[in-house]
């Protein structure tokens, strides 16, 4: 069933899509279930902006089988592509993984230290974890297997038969100079092009054009394995094909219809799958808008294997707080895996849900987690008390919970800033970390850290990997008596009114309560009097007498929130701090 709450007219992009599919999918495929599809690239870390193209389909995917649809989404792990290059901060400084560039990713060695067989198989692992952690069903496909088993054969016979038909399809763009083709998704292939270049032509991924011709498909060198060869001659009765490798100088004929050691370029192998698997929805990034993209190619290619383009939008980039657009190829940017260390999955699965496709939006790493998390928790409160817009409804819904049910969550939702703070002060002894979570609300306190959890472990997981060690807190051993001893009238009081109050305002709201209210009282206006009863300068006052407690505490202007560090700080040494 749809999104509850949702009102009978469509209030998301993600219903919108939703109606779109089920419409275009009873044209096609009457009766049958909807295809749905992702394509993925293991040739390193796969980034947070790779998520968006699986969780855009997902999210309408899932959003069918709400309803009731039968859906498959289809992820094509393109583990048969070429080892292009070392991506950075991947392999080190070790120049032998050169040796392996133009090889099938299945056919490098994984990066050292990996337990998984090959190079493909390291990077996919990880995100199949990831997937599996922010609830996202889907059929996995390898293109390997695909490939090497004969699969494809029919097509690959039907492409290599259609060349002249392919070729005239590509021939329209090869004059146009499009501006955004240095940023395809699927990126110029260097050294595709160098062997390209050798018989004549260059393309991006087009396939090779020489004195024989141009064909749609590369095999693999059966001597070094890689994929810089050149198609000498087909023969389309009997599908002999001879090749000439241009790196080791190999060459040899074999028989197409038994051979399955090569794949199509990709501008022809991506609208040939849309064909065979009868993909329906697939979003595609924005940089497919250009001439000659795979994208709008495909759309012409794919008529050939007599199929229709799926519909899907265009997505948009998705950055890092703090970094430039993710590029997989340079290696070093956040994976989901990263993300989902420091973050709960209904947060992640959130940020992909609220907005539409075609909106860049970031991940943050660095402080404005916290903001963020404090706007989930208000959504969460307006969400229970039905006080929430439909369509923050749906992306709520959309975040908590799959058809399949709602993901695991955190049982005692407490702020993440404060348990970043608790975190952070304990230095990871759990025991104290117990103490001060027991004492944020004495009237409802939390019996065991387990309640915390997972979203703890996150929040304690940002502290450990994402704030710097100078950043980190660090609580005074002894009192500074120099400090103390400088300070005049007006702060001793203020110290004063501090510690008479310590012992009755003892929690969260207590200690907030307290620490906003001595600059107001010693002014002469009541603890509890509002910013619009009170003159600029007692705001002025609070900072100033902030940074007083923070110089006493931890020997810095700044730090967690006050009444955080208070708690963790303990109410007898924070007395001995402040000179009692």
């Amino acid at each position: 069933m749809p999104i509850v709450g949702q009102s009978a007219e469509t209030t998301d992009w993600v219903s919108r899509f939703a109606d779109e599919v089920i419409e275009e999918s009873e044209r096609r495929a009457p009766g049958k279930p909807v295809v749905v599809a992702s394509g993925l690239s293991p040739s390193g870390p796969i980034h947070l902006g790779n998520l968006r193209e699986v969780m855009t389909p997902h999210l309408v995917a899932d959003e069918l089988r709400r309803r009731g649809h039968q859906v498959r989404h289809l992820i094509s792990w393109d583990d048969y592509d070429r080892y292009r290059k070392v991506p950075a901060g991947v392999a080190g400084v070790d120049d032998s993984w050169g040796e392996h560039i133009g090889k099938p990713l299945t056919s490098v060695p994984a990066p050292k230290g990996s337990s998984y067989p090959n190079w493909a198989e390291h990077f996919k692992a990880a995100m199949v974890e990831a997937l599996a952690e922010l609830g996202v069903e889907f059929d996995g496909i390898s293109q390997t297997a695909q490939y090497t088993s004969g699969v494809y054969r029919e097509q690959i016979l039907h492409a290599m038969a259609h060349r002249g038909d392919i070729d005239a399809i590509l021939d329209q763009y090869r004059t146009k100079k499009a501006p955004a083709a240095k940023k395809q998704q699927k990126p110029l292939d260097d050294a595709e092009v160098e062997a390209a270049e050798g018989s004549g032509a260059a393309g991006e991924d087009d396939g090779s054009a020489g004195s024989a011709g141009y064909f749609p498909y590369k095999p693999y060198c059966g001597n070094c394995e890689k994929d810089l060869t050149t198609v000498t001659s087909y023969d389309d009765a009997t599908t002999e094909l001879s090749y000439t490798c241009n790196a080791c100088g190999f060459s040899e004929t074999v028989r197409l219809n038994e051979f399955n050691r090569g794949k199509l370029v990709w501008k022809v192998d991506w609208p040939m799958r849309w064909a065979y698997e009868g993909v329906v929805f697939e979003p595609s990034g924005v940089d497919h808008s250009s001439p000659g993209s795979s994208f709008q190619v495909g759309g012409q290619i794919v008529g050939i294997f007599g199929g229709k383009q799926p519909i899907g939008p265009m997505y948009a980039f998705v950055g890092i707080s703090g970094m430039a657009k993710m590029s997989s190829s340079r290696g070093g940017v956040p994976t989901p895996g990263d993300a989902l260390k420091i973050m709960e999955p209904q947060l992640l699965r959130w940020l992909y849900a609220r907005r539409r496709p075609n909106q860049s939006f970031k991940i943050a790493f660095d402080q404005e987690i916290q903001r963020l998390y404090d706007e989930w928790d208000k959504l969460d409160a307006k969400v229970a008390d039905g006080s929430a817009l439909p369509a923050d409804v749906a992306a709520h819904a959309r975040a908590v919970r799959t058809a399949e049910g709602e993901l695991p969550r955190t049982a005692r939702v407490l702020p993440y800033r404060t348990l970043a703070s608790v975190a952070d002060i304990t230095a990871g002894h759990e025991d104290q970390a117990l103490r001060i979570l027991s004492e944020l609300d004495p009237a409802d306190p939390i019996s065991a850290l387990d309640e915390a959890r997972p979203r703890y472990d996150k929040a304690e997981a940002w502290i450990n990997t994402q704030v710097p060690a100078d950043q980190r807190t660090i609580v005074r051993d002894e009192a500074d008596a120099e400090l103390l001893k400088s300070l005049d009238e007006a702060s001793r009081q203020s110290l004063r009114l501090l510690l008479d109050g310590l012992a009755s305002h003892w929690s969260l709201d207590g200690l907030t309560h307290l620490v906003y209210g001595v600059p107001k009282v010693q002014a002469g206006f009541p603890a509890d009097a509002t910013p619009k009863e009170l003159p600029a300068e007692i705001k002025t006052a609070q900072r100033a007498f902030f940074a007083l407690l923070y110089q006493l505490l931890v020997s810095r202007d700044t730090g967690p929130r006050l009444p955080t560090l208070l708690l963790a700080v303990g109410q007898e040494r924070v007395r001995a701090l402040l000179g009692e």
